[in-house]
């Protein structure tokens, strides 16, 4: 029988003509790629000029994966922690979900009893969902949990296939399906990690086994989803660049070659190339509806996307925050590091407690004329942090002015300049311990008793009206 070779594009409306069917490839040798990947070397970033189309979902969303990749990197996080750090996550994602869903492992009595102290905190969002190894019995546990959907993990490079597993393509493919066979005669939604995918085959393996799996999707009438994984942060976004790198190529790809839908389609990439967050929202633009992330980041060696990032990512994008709690990023970093003991560097973007300071006293000027000047948005409005100053040698009568109407909460009227009588006192006192051999940025603690040393009277007026506030 003759295959339909046109058929009607169903996000553009029009006709298309469908030229390629692609077969599963099974090689006897692996495919390394080793003209990108040879190891010896850092690998190398092709082009081949081809372009595929942007076409951003009209939905897109966020899933995480802060109790399960995230916890593989740190410290055991508590069954209390996990639950608070999950209530705040739904806070964070809103109503609306935007944080759709998280996984946990289900191995151990405390992956369990963590699974059932969310599930009581009665939240629609996010939705609790499972990871799993590509094995049958593993099944048992998701379903005795009475969890709808589960990870599945099936590797798709020939790194993993030949050289991990000792199977070919045929072997693996055979047995993947099974597996996702098996977790639809339980009932449950499978979710398939396509592990490694920027070093795959991409039309030799993935694209048939996607096609698969969407066909299995088709007659069992269960929405199999499909997670891109990014698993060494292999992806480019750059346009024109050849696979198996290509982020918008693969997006692409699993759309259009592979008929897989874009709510059912995940992007999961590591920051082994700094490209973690460029990749995820490149792969919403081109097509993916969700992108897997962790909170501030954590996970496997360089960590994950941040779940953070997307946040304000999609506000970017979006031109709204679609009822999301940005303040409550301040909150989780809070958490993190006076609860759960994680260290977060001072200037990670939007986390950090230094992320919107300054030191550099060009700056503190334009700081005390207009916020608006040197800090990226409304941070205190949008997240709960002031833009701040830290003071050394470099910061200036403007920046000593900036920290001392932030410190005590001077505002209108009440704000000192930089040309006030305290301000050149307290420089002066901060010049002194520069010029005596210090090279340590001065603590708030300290610079209040400059204050008070250079202006007893003054520092009591501004101490008790910073208290009265």
């Amino acid at each position: 029988m003759e295959k339909k070779n046109v058929v009607k594009n169903k996000r553009t409306g029009l006709l298309e003509a469908k030229e390629f069917d692609y077969e599963l490839q099974n090689v006897s040798e692996p495919q390394l790629y080793r003209g990108m990947f040879d190891y010896e070397h850092v690998p190398k970033i092709v082009f081949n000029d081809r372009l595929v189309p942007m076409h951003t979902p009209e939905r897109i969303f966020i899933t995480d994966t802060t109790f399960r990749d995230g916890q593989q990197s740190t410290a055991p996080l508590s069954v209390e922690q996990i639950r608070r750090l999950y209530t705040l996550m739904s806070k964070l994602g809103g109503k609306k979900g935007l944080i759709r869903q998280t996984e946990f492992f289900l191995y151990s009595d405390k992956d369990k009893e963590a699974v059932r102290v969310c599930r009581e905190a009665g939240l629609e969002f996010p939705e609790i969902t499972s990871w799993i190894r590509a094995d049958e019995k593993d099944f048992k546990l998701v379903k005795e949990m009475e969890i709808r959907e589960t990870g599945i993990l099936v590797s798709c490079s020939d790194y993993h296939i030949y050289k991990k597993m000792g199977l070919d393509r045929k072997q693996a493919l055979d047995k993947y399906l099974g597996i996702v066979k098996s977790a639809l005669s339980y009932g449950i939604v499978p979710r398939c990690h396509f592990e490694d995918i920027t070093r795959a085959d991409f039309y030799g393996f993935v694209v048939p086994f996607a096609h698969k799996l969407m066909n299995l999707a088709d007659e069992s009438g269960i929405p199999i989803k499909i997670r891109a994984c990014d698993t060494l942060g292999y992806g480019v976004a750059f346009p024109g660049c050849a696979l198996p790198r290509s982020v918008q190529g693969i997006i692409y790809g699993l759309n259009n070659y592979a008929g897989v839908p874009s709510a059912q389609l995940e992007w999961h990439g590591h920051n082994d190339f700094y490209k973690a967050v460029t990749n995820a929202t490149t792969a919403w633009l081109y097509g993916c509806g969700g992108v897997n992330c962790s909170l501030l980041g954590i996970g496997e060696r360089t960590g994950n996307c941040p779940t953070e990032a997307m946040c304000i990512e999609y506000a970017q994008l979006k031109g709204t925050t679609d009822g999301m709690n940005l303040s409550c990023i301040t909150e989780i970093a809070d958490y993190f590091e006076h609860e759960v003991g994680y260290a977060i560097p001072p200037r990670t973007p939007f986390a950090g407690r230094a992320f919107n300071a300054t030191r550099a006293g060009i700056h503190a000027d334009g700081l005390l004329k207009d916020q608006e000047i040197y800090n990226i948005f409304d941070t205190h409005k949008i997240l709960g942090k002031k833009p701040v100053v830290s003071i050394n040698n470099a910061s200036g009568l403007a920046g000593i002015a900036y920290w001392i109407n932030s410190y005590y909460d001077l505002e209108g009227d009440d704000t000192i300049t930089k040309g006030d009588d305290l301000v050149s006192k307290v420089k002066q006192l901060v010049d002194m311990q520069y010029a005596e051999g210090r090279n340590t940025v001065m603590g708030d603690d300290e610079l209040d008793s400059l204050v008070r040393i250079a202006d007893k009277r003054r520092h009591k007026l501004l101490t008790v009206g910073a208290s009265g506030k």
